[in-house]
């Protein structure tokens, strides 16, 4: 799936943080019924900046404060969002967004189903997320799994400005609750050039970030970065890594990643969630089902661990790395050979 603007035009490159930025004022600008809330969103711009002068913009109607109190914010968006509006609730951290989850499970995902049909609820819900900033633990949370496993709700992370740009014009637009999590270990490790033409991306689609025949590795949000560095890494060793980014990780887009191993017929999933019941599982449970026959090697994981999120330094070695990346792909490609399953039809 292609996120490349259209030839001949021109934008100044932005960072993922200004990418959310961009697309909140466009939908701002041309929807009346959207309505951006949350805690300090308006005079302070949001605890990163992400709607840093969207309120002097478009005023306190349509851009407001919050207190602090998730349960509240859940809810007004159940409230808004059944009665014609395009609510976009944001939640300072992931690890704040709980207290607000029996409104987002319990009545925004069920709503059109309870009405059937009658009532939807065009919500995004908007959360920092993941590790990266050295924060404590609730600060630094990656439960995507949890929000994934509740029927009625999209899952979206972007990995890159035109992706977020992109993915969140859609996810407003989206007639259903959207669950929008931005990595804030890369809201501004990178720029590139985003036009503010208004074009989205089609979520549940997978974006092919690098093509590959030898060996398939699918990650989302933050961890984008190391597997495409891993990706390079093995290139230098005359293997071609094929890198998928789901973005939408609820609908999965299963289709792309077993077109990729028609090619490859290995893969390493890679996400810093923790390991047991992370998305990696839902991942490998899906392609025994579907794509079995494919396999030269069971599908690896490379993932955090178990635990809390550690502090500080500790923090660095509980993300999956570059070598700890490697260390998967190995597994899967020595599997391959030892096996003697290498290259069989």
């Amino acid at each position: 799936m292609s996120e490349h603007a259209k030839a001949g035009e021109q934008s100044s490159p932005i960072t993922l943080v200004e990418a959310v930025t961009q697309a909140l004022a466009y939908e701002l600008k041309h929807d009346p019924d959207v309505v951006v809330f949350g805690q300090d969103i308006g005079a302070n711009g949001g605890v990163f900046r992400a709607t840093d002068g969207l309120q002097s913009s478009f005023g306190t109607d349509r851009v407001l404060d919050t207190p602090l109190a998730e349960n509240m914010i859940a809810g007004i968006a159940v409230g808004m969002a059944t009665q014609g509006m395009k609510p976009v609730a944001e939640f300072q951290f992931m690890g704040f967004i709980y207290p607000g989850l029996d409104h987002i499970l319990s009545h925004a995902a069920r709503m059109r189903n309870r009405t059937r049909g009658r009532l939807s609820c065009p919500i995004v819900y908007r959360a920092p997320y993941g590790g990266g900033i050295h924060a404590p633990e609730h600060h630094s949370e990656s439960t995507e799994a949890m929000f994934a496993h509740i029927p009625g709700l999209r899952v979206v992370v972007p990995s890159s400005p035109a992706r977020a740009y992109g993915l969140l014009l859609a996810a407003i637009r989206d007639p259903d609750p959207v669950l929008f999590l931005e990595p804030k270990r890369i809201y501004r490790a990178a720029r590139q050039p985003v036009p503010d033409n208004g074009e989205a991306l089609p979520l549940d689609s997978a974006f092919v970030l690098r093509e590959g025949r030898d060996l398939t590795l699918v990650a989302w949000g933050a961890s984008i970065k190391e597997t495409l560095a891993a990706a390079e890494r093995l290139a230098t060793q005359g293997i071609e890594a094929e890198v998928i980014d789901p973005a939408t990780l609820k609908p999965l887009d299963i289709h792309s990643i077993i077109d990729s191993l028609e090619k490859t017929r290995r893969c390493v999933v890679i996400h810093e969630a923790a390991r047991f019941g992370g998305l990696g599982a839902e991942i490998a449970a899906q392609i025994q089902e579907y794509a079995f026959d494919l396999l030269d090697a069971p599908v690896q994981r490379v993932t955090g661990y178990d635990t809390v999120m550690p502090y500080y330094q500790l923090e660095t070695a509980y993300l999956p790395g570059v070598e700890r990346i490697l260390a998967g792909a190995r597994v899967a490609l020595d599997y391959a050979r030892q096996s003697g399953r290498e290259g069989r039809k």
